[in-house]
């Protein structure tokens, strides 16, 4: 299981990638890992109050309501703090790919661009596939990844995908001043994705993930811009001459093995969930 949740009396939440550890605070001089999470109020607060309840009794068949239905819970939204927000779940136990094909639709919707801020980015065939699509239909694709990350053959797998992906036109980053750990998505500046999920086969088929989708557009531009902020004042842009210059003969070949190793992990840690109806 890897989704964050907080729910206070069923009336607000928080939902992201943040977990409760000093890497997530400036802690003795150590700058906090880049990480984001989602604050809601109102009906979609009670909807993951009940999905925790649920969570934490094992979802039972014969469950009862919990007291996130039961309990008259008043909400007082001002019609300007109102957003459109749907929870989103990966749970190959309970057969839901909820997030893995709100990142499709998007990629198939998507018209201008799109903004991806992710900590282990390894997409699978499909969303790859779309990646390339959406690029080829002339969609500005931007990716901001980690610099460097806690996980080094996850890095330097990454980085054998770069070519790839620069070669279809597509922007990407590397996020310098920490770790980066945030999950986020956000489509023509009109709708976007948070939560827990990166965007790897882990998430898509074999952890529990968690996101919400939020489609406001005010709101989408803000983080939007926050974004673009992030990949102009604390990345270094990666072009094709730069991989020429750092990336050399027997670097590529070290990250050919940590790809094809990643590969093989994924495909080990997700063989018996895709065999799952």
């Amino acid at each position: 299981m890897h989704h964050k949740l907080l729910v206070i009396d069923g009336k607000s939440a928080l939902v992201g990638g943040i977990n409760i550890s000093n890497k997530y605070n400036d802690w003795n001089g150590i700058p906090a890992w880049l990480d984001f999470a989602l604050y809601v109020k109102g009906p979609i607060a009670r909807e993951l109050c009940i999905l925790s309840y649920k969570t934490w009794k094992g979802f039972p068949k014969l469950m009862g309501p919990t007291p996130c239905e039961t309990e008259k819970i008043d909400f007082e939204i001002d019609d300007e703090e109102k957003s459109l927000v749907r929870m989103r779940r990966n749970d190959w136990v309970r057969g839901k790919k909820q997030i893995s094909a709100s990142y499709i639709e998007m990629l198939k919707k998507a018209k201008r661009e799109v903004t991806i801020l992710c900590s282990y980015f390894l997409p699978g065939h499909e969303i790859r596939n779309q990646l390339m699509r959406a690029a080829k239909r002339g969609v500005k694709i931007k990716i901001i990844m980690a610099g460097r990350s806690d996980v080094k053959i996850a890095k330097q797998a990454e980085r054998f995908i770069y070519k790839d992906l620069l070669e279809n036109n597509i922007e990407i980053y590397e996020y310098q001043k920490t770790i980066l750990h945030g999950k986020v998505m956000i489509c023509d500046r009109e709708w976007m994705t948070i939560g827990s999920y990166n965007v790897n086969n882990i998430s898509a088929y074999a952890s529990i993930e968690l996101n919400l989708d939020v489609h406001d557009p005010i709101f989408a531009k803000q983080v939007n811009n926050m974004l673009q902020n992030i990949a102009r004042k604390d990345c270094i842009r990666i072009t094709k001459d730069w991989v020429e210059k750092k990336i050399h003969f027997f670097e590529r070949m070290k990250q050919w093995a940590s790809y094809e190793i990643i590969r093989f992990l994924f495909y080990l840690f997700t063989f018996y969930f895709k065999q799952q109806p």
